[in-house]
């Protein structure tokens, strides 16, 4: 372009002639003349240069693309050296630069073109989980983090969880849903198993525990094409924003639910200074968002997975790995027990007992539940005493210091299993009063106890209209069966 300016000044502005010019500057006179009559330069286009010895070897590196292609993995998959030396090998002569070249254009050709997509006010949502770091009481450890992002109003949900299995995917759902006070139309989401059951092409068989979520909220789930995350483009970007904007650096605290908490409040107060092009803000989206939402259903789904098991006879029964210990009753017998995320509900017959979800290859006992067989086993409670006096508390613990300072801890033991047995007569309440009362005035003997405990209550059996008029001197159960049978009594 300089050197058009200069040519067109020399002979406009300055008058040379087309021989000087063309002399002085070194050019063609027929150059000097086009400048002239252009103020830029024009190149020419050109036709597509033959290239004999690709058009000779590109049927073959089809080919062989095509013969490889179910004999390549993700680290071992196919390249232009390993194709070019396998063409050297079978006597074609082509440079690898001619190679690169085209399968870097096959490559591009083939690649899929991204379709600027419109999200419309309450109408879809995305959903997947992602691995992050956290220090849990002072353990660094893996935890899955659930994402579920409004994809008009931007609002996210984020929550964590222990393991990316189905009780968490569901979980999650629930936990976002009360969250946003609403349900989606439409929800993306991976082809993760916790979803769907099987896949045979594009048609899906979802879990059963999934349909039922689906069928309580009543939303569409979509999902995207195996492979293909970007179909869900939106939350996966948001799931590294959240890490690197919210969990670094790695967030400390006594346990998960506190760290999941803190990390919803640190998304949420971002949200309210986040704004776009329009400068509008998290909140003022979801406010005309949240218009759009559907209704959450009048009961809530329950997310828990139920699972069957047989009590042991110790009174403990195994779920995922670890023993929890449940009523002394259910010895034997079958139970079933609901998961939670964060705790698990087991009933047998009509009685329930609920216990805090613990780690893999641990043991929860709570010495409570064998209270009637330790009240005549002071052996027993004398092996179990520091977890059992931990269980029950003050002034348990007390008394047991003085009885084992004083006569040892085998008639501590002995005494305790007394004051246990008190327990199931008189209840709980009434025997701590009566130990207050005992170490208050200096006795740790069970002779001091019996004056603080009330009478254990005798059931009253509510006496049939029938019978209410015969005055009755002993009450036999015999003599209401000759009354009831007409005899004479």
């Amino acid at each position: 372009m300089n050197q058009v300016h200069v040519v067109r000044y020399k002979a406009l502005v300055e008058g040379q002639s087309i021989r000087r010019v063309a002399r002085e500057m070194g050019i063609n006179r027929n150059t000097v003349r086009k400048y002239l009559k252009v103020s830029e330069p024009v190149r020419r286009k050109e036709g597509a240069r033959a290239r004999p010895v690709l058009e000779k070897v590109a049927p073959r590196i089809d080919e062989l693309l095509e013969e490889w292609s179910t004999r390549a993995t993700p680290k071992q998959r196919i390249t232009s050296t390993r194709l070019h030396q396998q063409l050297i090998e079978e006597g074609y002569k082509v440079g690898i630069t001619t190679m690169r070249g085209y399968l870097h254009e096959k490559h591009r050709q083939e690649k899929e073109v991204y379709i600027p997509l419109i999200h419309r006010c309450g109408d879809e949502a995305q959903v997947d989980f992602f691995q992050v770091t956290v220090k849990e009481d002072a353990v660094l450890r893996k935890v899955w983090k659930f994402v579920m992002q409004l994809m008009y109003s931007k609002r996210d949900f984020v929550w964590l969880y222990d393991h990316c299995d189905q009780l968490a995917f569901l979980d999650g759902h629930v936990r976002a849903f009360a969250y946003f006070s609403g349900v989606l139309k439409r929800v993306m989401y991976d082809n993760l198993t916790a979803a769907v059951k099987m896949r045979v092409g594009m048609k899906r068989e979802l879990t059963e525990r999934f349909k039922a979520l689906v069928s309580d909220y009543l939303f569409e789930p979509c999902f995207a094409q195996p492979s293909e995350g970007h179909d869900k483009g939106g939350v996966e970007a948001r799931g590294k924003g959240i890490r690197l904007a919210h969990l670094t650096p790695v967030p400390r605290r006594q346990t998960l639910h506190s760290i999941a908490e803190d990390l919803l409040a640190s998304v949420e107060k971002a949200g309210e200074r986040k704004v776009d092009r329009e400068g509008k803000s998290v909140v003022d989206r979801f406010a005309e968002e949240e218009k759009k939402l559907c209704a959450l259903p009048e009961w809530l789904f329950e997310a828990r997975l139920v699972k069957l098991m047989q009590v042991s006879k110790q009174g403990l029964v195994r779920v995922d790995g670890v023993e929890y210990s449940v009523s002394l009753h259910w010895a034997r017998l079958e139970a079933t027990a609901y998961l939670g995320v964060e705790d698990i509900r087991i009933t047998c017959y009509k009685e329930e007992v609920t216990v805090s979800k613990q780690r893999r290859g641990t043991r929860q006992v709570k010495y409570r539940h064998y209270l009637q067989e330790l009240a005549h086993k002071p052996q027993a409670v004398r092996q179990v005493a520091p977890e059992l006096l931990a269980e029950l508390g003050e002034p348990y613990g007390k008394l047991w210091q003085v009885l084992a300072t004083t006569h040892g801890e085998r008639e501590a033991a002995r005494v305790l299993s007394k004051i246990l047995a008190a327990v199931l007569d008189h209840g709980e309440q009434a025997v701590r009063q009566a130990i207050d009362q005992a170490l208050a005035s200096g006795r740790q003997d069970l002779v001091a106890l019996a004056p603080r405990l009330q009478q254990k209550t005798v059931k009253q059996v509510e006496v049939p209209v029938a019978l209410q008029g015969y005055p009755i001197e002993a009450g036999c159960a015999a003599n209401y069966d000759i009354l009831l049978m007409g005899g004479d009594g």
